[in-house]
């Protein structure tokens, strides 16, 4: 073990994925807001749109995928 290098379980160069995915989660997240009625009594359909049916959780799905190859991606070796 003496030889081995000791630090953080994730490379410095994994973190800018890291924060990319987090970047996508938030915007997923944003792109869900909205679509509500100021009176309960009226309907609004605009909760049904695409941005917010379709669109929003395929960036949070993004968004996670990322985080994933952020951990899970080896850094390469200098040689």
């Amino acid at each position: 073990m003496s030889t081995e290098e000791k630090g953080f379980g994730i490379a410095r160069g994994n973190y800018k994925f890291f924060l990319a995915g987090v970047v996508l989660i938030v915007l997923g997240y944003l792109l869900m807001m909205g679509g509500g009625s100021d009176d309960p009594n009226l309907f609004n359909p605009e909760i049904f749109s695409f941005r917010r049916i379709t669109l929003a959780p395929l960036v949070c799905l993004a968004g996670f995928a990322v985080i994933m190859v952020a951990i899970m991606r080896r850094p390469k070796k200098a040689e």
